[in-house]
């Protein structure tokens, strides 16, 4: 397997205009800012990119313009999972034919699938799609966690090729590494999580913070990837409070706020039922960001 899977991933926020439409031209922006600063690859239409509450038609809008805007200067790994199997087929497509890289495909939500359920869910996926997979367990967002075993079943079908791991445990990260075949590529989906993920064999992080701090969580992925661990160390002790502040509402909430008190989005609206975080937290937010020097 290619190395492309590599590296501090930047879960994209997707901009909206106050009227909840989508700003492209702020999506621009942004991810020149993000390649500007290092960063090693793009995740549009994640968790953090309000996928959830996108239509198929933005969905495809937005998949598209980045891997235009992109132009292969970074590998662009397009979220397209459900909780439906044939329509993450059908985006997973979309993403194929628009360009991306690869697919992240999160367990299905709400369903509750049976370990055998998930397995199918992805091997179906993989026969229909020709693309590079990567798997999306996050067990506080789906209420299915899936596990190292089916993970591992998952890694020998050809074009799986590896996971965001977002249990928050280093146990469940280490299980699926042993458990899966070299090169199967083991991502951190919890930026606390992730240069303690590298350090015990994983290949990067998918990551909030990077779309404050690109070129820091870029930085420490790279040092802890090169086992410069005493850089890798003091890097993550230094974002530390960063990553806590991008989880003091539900994410992407306190990631947008910050974006806009740094001038690198016009509007930090959200949309329903995700809403705006209350003026303590903002205040709470814009301390810590002073304090990382990013204001």
């Amino acid at each position: 397997m290619s190395n492309k899977f590599r590296g501090a991933f930047v879960a994209i926020t997707t901009p909206f205009n106050p009227d909840g439409s989508l700003d492209e031209q702020g999506l621009i922006d942004l991810l020149e800012f993000q390649i500007a600063a290092g960063t090693h690859g793009i995740v549009p239409c994640g968790t953090t990119g309000e996928a959830a509450t996108m239509s198929h038609e933005e969905h495809h809008r937005v998949v598209e313009l980045t891997v235009k805007t992109v132009a292969g200067r970074v590998p662009v790994l397009a979220g397209t999972g459900s909780n439906s199997t044939s329509e993450s087929i059908e985006l997973t497509r979309h993403a194929k034919e628009a360009g991306a890289d690869g697919a992240l495909l999160i367990t299905p939500y709400y369903n509750k699938p049976s370990q055998e359920g998930l397995y199918r869910h992805f091997k179906a996926l993989a026969e229909a799609v020709d693309i590079p997979i990567i798997l999306y367990n996050v067990p506080g967002r789906t209420s299915v966690n899936m596990l190292p075993a089916t993970v591992a079943r998952c890694a020998e079908i050809d074009n799986i090729v590896g996971i965001k791991e977002a249990t928050g445990s280093l146990q469940q990260v280490s299980e699926v590494i042993r458990a899966c075949p070299n090169g199967f590529a083991v991502l951190s989906g919890d930026d606390f999580t992730s240069m303690a993920t590298v350090m015990v064999g994983g290949t990067g992080v998918i990551s909030v913070s990077s779309n404050v701090a690109p070129a820091e969580m870029a930085a420490m992925i790279k040092a802890a990837l090169n086992n410069d661990n005493a850089k890798a160390r003091e890097l993550h002790y230094r974002l530390f409070p960063l990553m806590q502040a991008m989880f003091f509402d539900t994410n992407p909430v306190p990631a947008k706020t910050a974006l806009k008190m740094m001038g690198k989005i016009k509007s930090d609206f959200v949309r329903l039922p995700l809403y705006a975080t209350d003026q303590n937290t903002v205040a709470k937010l814009q301390q810590v960001l002073q304090q990382c020097g990013l204001v």
